[in-house]
């Protein structure tokens, strides 16, 4: 493959240090502007609440779109063509749910985070059981996830080892967190997205001049290369564990998860909220030609590639000219700062908010609630650097499969609660507690007896992961009911009359949105079926 910086030039090391530059001017500018204005408290936690629909798609992408989808998604796209990008497409369905049924309920309730949603209808002792669960949840399937991809990245670039890698990176973005808070990412994250965007369409395009033109990269391929829908006997994605198992993960990854979730609690309104949510589902769109099909490319140009996992850095390395390396460097950087910026924000929103304000410090002032916002980016950078090296040593999984089953694993809890709570009106405090705490229990000791202890390369009797998220989903989902029906003493949510009267109404822009999008999805999925 060649090291990048083998290649770099003067105006590489330019490019990037001026882009460093920029990106610390707005983190500084963020954090004076608050302070001056004295309201670091509102900027650093929900960015005021003026978010409109472009920075909230942007930001939601952005976060979404880790140094994992450019390593994962072109890793996957070399070994088995399109199939993966139905964990973007798929999306569409639950970015849905959470514009049209979570996000009105979450705007009417006036709340910061999902477990003081979560307080409100069932108590403190959800709250709090939620905001540590929410913690782990951001801890490693955010942070230490998204380390852990931009530390391979690093590696592969630098030839450094993980651990100076993910202390780099982490630094960094912990540092633009530390200073910018909510309002700067969201405005760094609109300038990144489009970066990559135009980064990443030039090394398509490339990409398509040296393999010799579309047509021909097809002929080159396998015909089932271009199919979003495997059969029940594949052993990677077979069609029946994604239709069964990825809601499991997507309703807790976008319709719960305090990271994605936070861009729309800071929306100027819920029109505003909606549509950003919309135009995510746009760009994701976007994640077949600009991240999956530069790994199908990099099959047809490096058939001899011993690691999927290097077939984008590949790509860059052999494809770019001299003086463009640097701007790959740059993209490296924006998608590391959108996703662990959005994620120790996240982090630091829950724990000042429902640990510390509630159980630790009731009178707590603006500037107490500041300082524990910024000590808790520094605790959970050092933590996520300990995950992402932990991360490193899984065996027997694909890059992208880690990634994915790492989700199904922690998600089933709060698929079942969220779910049963909005949609089943019986659903009681008490089963929301058991799933929440005993089943979270349940459910992350199952991934670690998969991925660590009865590793499935050695065992083979594990199904799909996608299949055993799903199954855990059903038992927690069927202990819920259970629990609820035979609670002897039932405490249910009862919505006031105000939280009701206050609930704003979806508008037609809205839905005309979500129609023309679900149509266009619909679509694509036709059309990538057959071949």
């Amino acid at each position: 493959m060649g090291n990048i910086v083998q290649h770099l030039t003067l105006l590489d090391y330019a490019i990037v240090a001026a882009y460093l530059g920029v990106l610390m001017f707005l983190g500084v500018q963020a954090s004076f502007k608050n302070r001056k204005r004295g309201d670091e408290e509102g900027t650093l936690f929900l960015g005021d609440k003026s978010l409109v629909w472009s920075s909230i798609g942007f930001n939601m992408w952005g976060t979404n779109v880790g140094p994992s989808m450019l390593v994962a998604f072109a890793g996957v796209g070399f070994s088995t063509g399109i199939v993966a990008v139905n964990f973007d497409w798929y999306a569409f369905v639950f970015l849905m749910l959470l514009a049209l049924v979570f996000a009105p309920r979450y705007l009417a309730a006036k709340v910061n985070t999902m477990p003081e949603f979560m307080g409100n209808r069932y108590g403190d002792s959800t709250r709090t059981i939620l905001a540590w669960y929410a913690l782990i949840k951001i801890q490693i399937s955010w942070l230490s996830l998204g380390l852990y991809a931009g530390g391979t990245l690093v590696r592969q670039i630098l030839g450094i080892p993980m651990w100076e890698s993910v202390i780099v990176l982490v630094a960094f973005a912990g540092l633009f967190t530390y200073m910018g808070g909510l309002t700067a990412i969201a405005k760094v994250n609109v300038f990144q997205m489009l970066l990559l965007i135009g980064v990443s369409i030039l090394l398509t395009v490339l990409g398509l001049q040296r393999a010799g033109g579309l047509s021909n990269v097809i002929s080159q391929t396998p015909s089932g290369f271009w199919n979003l829908l495997h059969p029940t006997t594949d052993t990677s994605y077979p069609w029946h564990a994604i239709l069964l198992g990825y809601p499991v993960a997507a309703v807790a990854f976008f319709c719960t998860d305090q990271s994605m979730v936070q861009s729309v609690l800071g929306a100027r309104n819920l029109e505003q909220g909606q549509l950003g949510v919309n135009f995510i589902g746009w760009l994701k769109i976007l994640s077949l030609p600009l991240f999956i099909f530069t790994g199908i490319l990099c099959r047809v140009i490096f058939p001899d590639l011993k690691d999927e996992n290097l077939a984008y850095m590949t790509m860059v390395t052999n494809l770019f000219p001299a003086g463009l390396n640097g701007l790959v460097i740059v993209v490296l950087i924006a998608v590391l700062v959108g996703t662990i910026g959005s994620s120790l924000n996240s982090l630091s929103t829950v724990f000042t908010m429902d640990i510390y304000a509630e159980r630790i410090n009731k009178n707590a002032t603006n500037k107490q609630l500041i300082s524990v916002g910024r000590m808790s980016i520094i605790v959970g950078c050092i933590l996520s650097v300990g995950v992402a090296i932990a991360l490193d040593s899984i065996k027997g999984l694909k890059f992208f499969d880690v990634f994915q089953s790492i989700l199904g694993f922690i998600a089933p809890p709060l698929s079942v609660v969220f779910l049963l709570t909005v949609f089943w009106k019986r659903t009681t405090k008490l089963a929301v507690n058991t799933v929440l705490s005993a089943g979270s229990a349940f459910s992350l000791l199952v991934g670690i007896c998969y991925l660590w202890v009865f590793p499935k390369d050695v065992y083979t009797f594990w199904p799909h992961y996608l299949l055993l998220s799903f199954y855990t989903f059903a038992f927690l989902m069927v202990v819920a009911i259970i629990v609820s029906l035979v609670d002897p003493n039932p405490k249910v949510y009862i919505a006031n009359i105000n939280e009701v009267k206050n609930t704003p109404q979806t508008t037609s822009k809205v839905k005309m949105a979500w129609v023309l999008l679900t149509v266009v999805m619909i679509g694509l999925y036709l059309y990538f079926n057959g071949h």
